[in-house]
């Protein structure tokens, strides 16, 4: 979606440094004041550990930041993502799941770490702290985009692109599955902790019966029609599934900031949505 110039328009999905994105919460806050967005959603993986510091940032700028997350799911041998607008980021029940799926995913790059050295790459968890360059808070989640970081590092793929490409891709050597919740389960989630649950990108799924089959069984309030990775003809064929199903049509450029010089999915502000939405999505 074009990037119109207004003051009522929204991005509903960027990343911090609380998981794989390169800037911190406040940078992300003040990123969307200046391309003068009225609303910005913080959503990052397994985690609301940056939130607070965006809503802070957002009272300091005058700009409405919307609490969010995106929980990692499995369905249909795939992994699909569930993002979660408005959830209480205080409900100990749902900080102790994010925990657990957080813990999951600590296993998870143990054993891509361990099937990347049986590959001859020599990159341990220390090389991919080390090139974080701070310390890890507590709360933080590691991603394959910080192992690719390091894979760079280390002079064994040039880009993050090609990391993904050799190694860290669904169906490549250095990928890991591991027992994940499913989409449903997380909406239920999302809905306990007083959210509001949308299917993030499922342009991205590359199979639209799977797609269909979770807003039945997970029946969320809305699906990500616009995202950076979604062409003309998936934003006609998802605009179709939203008023079949009745979905509130969300979007987001899914923001992660620069890496090696390349901006990952999209520019902050580069995918909006009317802050309409936002009223949708909270009458919903």
């Amino acid at each position: 979606m074009s990037m119109e110039h207004g003051t009522n328009r929204c991005d509903l999905h960027t990343h911090t440094l609380a998981s794989d994105g390169m800037q911190s919460p406040t940078e992300n806050v003040r990123l969307a004041t200046a391309r003068g967005l009225a609303a910005v959603a913080i959503t990052d993986h397994d985690t609301v550990s940056g939130v607070e510091e965006a809503i802070r940032a957002g009272e300091q700028y005058g700009i409405q930041v919307v609490p969010g997350v995106e929980i990692s799911t499995r369905a249909g041998g795939k992994d699909i993502h569930v993002l979660g607008y408005f959830v209480d980021i205080h409900n100990t029940k749902f900080l102790e799941r994010l925990e657990s799926l957080r813990r999951t995913r600590e296993e998870r790059n143990t054993r891509i770490l361990e099937k990347l050295q049986e590959l001859g790459l020599s990159v341990t968890m220390d090389d991919v702290i080390r090139v974080m360059n701070r310390p890890l808070d507590k709360d933080e989640t590691i991603g394959r985009p910080h192992i690719a970081d390091a894979l760079v590092h280390k002079g064994y793929v040039k880009n993050m692109r090609e990391a993904f490409d050799r190694y860290l891709a669904e169906g490549k050597p250095g990928f890991v599955s591991v027992p994940r919740v499913s989409p449903a389960e997380a909406m239920e989630w999302i809905r306990e902790a007083g959210g509001k649950p949308v299917l993030a990108h499922p342009g991205l799924y590359g199979d639209d019966e799977l797609v269909q089959e979770i807003i039945e069984q997970g029946k969320p309030e809305g699906i990500e029609v616009y995202h950076s990775d979604h062409g003309l003809e998936e934003e006609a064929r998802y605009r179709a599934m939203a008023e079949k199903y009745s979905l509130v049509i969300t979007g987001g450029s899914d923001f992660h900031g620069e890496r090696q010089g390349v901006v990952f999915h999209g520019d902050l502000g580069s995918v909006t949505v009317a802050a309409e939405v936002l009223e949708e999505l909270n009458g919903k």
